[in-house]
């Protein structure tokens, strides 16, 4: 018998399942309807290497305390609602792998900050959405295209700002920027990079609008260049540069 076929009868070798293992999640909780103030309450939870953050909050929803309240939508890390402090920083949930944490130590999760806090890790939004409509992220053109023909663009045109057409208004930078803690009336690092994507666009002709309205005192000036918003964006947006360009557009009175 040929060595050949001896390989071929060989047994395949047994792969070894993965193990669980427990890991142990602090979550910061609040209902409005009978806590005075925020608390912290401890889950432990069986969990793989490969699972993500928010699998241990669904675990911890359906099989300890149904209560839990978060917010998630397709959980494939797009969409921006499952924005949340995970160890200290802000991460979406779908996105953050176990085996990227320190799990010889409890997990800890709370609510974004700078938003009014709602229940458990859900926030009000309106604030930042109110932010983000205020510098109209939209197209607005004088002229209409030809018909039946799209609005011309280089790729080169389309590469400045290419970067900031990435956003999925998760509110991690914003709600990592200690000016917009303390001062509820500044826009915030998301509604500047919303605002950038159409001050560099070539098809717009409204940048002038958005730049005066971002030299109010509230607008870019406020931003103290601590990149704790480039480092908290999911997306790998570069925001500090963003505001950077943007401040330079309105100190030229022009993209």
């Amino acid at each position: 018998m040929s060595t050949a076929t001896l390989e071929a009868d060989a047994p395949a070798p047994e792969i070894e399942a993965p193990k669980p293992f427990t890991v142990t999640f602090i979550i910061r909780r609040f209902d409005p309807d009978t806590d005075a103030e925020a608390r912290w309450q401890d889950f432990d939870v069986e969990m793989y290497a490969t699972d993500r953050i928010l699998d241990a909050l669904h675990k911890i929803k359906w099989e300890q305390d149904g209560s839990l309240t978060f917010r998630r939508s397709c959980a494939h890390g797009v969409c921006g609602s499952d924005a949340m402090r995970i160890n200290g920083r802000n991460r979406l949930a779908c996105k953050t792998l176990i085996k990227d944490l320190d799990i010889t130590k409890p997990i800890y999760i709370e609510a974004i900050k700078g938003l009014p806090l709602e229940k458990d890790l859900i926030v009000d939004m309106e604030p930042f959405f109110q932010s983000f409509r205020e510098v109209q992220p939209f197209l607005q053109s004088a002229t209409a295209p030809e018909p039946g023909k799209e609005r011309v663009q280089s790729v080169a045109q389309r590469a400045i700002f290419d970067d900031t057409t990435k956003c999925i208004l998760c509110a991690a930078c914003t709600s990592s920027c200690p000016v917009f803690w303390t001062d509820g009336q500044y826009f915030g690092p998301a509604a500047i990079v919303n605002a950038h994507r159409f001050i560099f666009d070539s098809r717009d002709d409204q940048a002038k609008v958005r730049l005066d309205i971002l030299n109010d005192q509230e607008g870019v000036w406020r931003c103290r260049t601590t990149f704790n918003c480039t480092e908290a964006c999911p997306r790998g947006i570069e925001v500090t540069k963003a505001i950077a360009e943007v401040k330079q557009a309105v100190m030229r009175g022009r993209a």
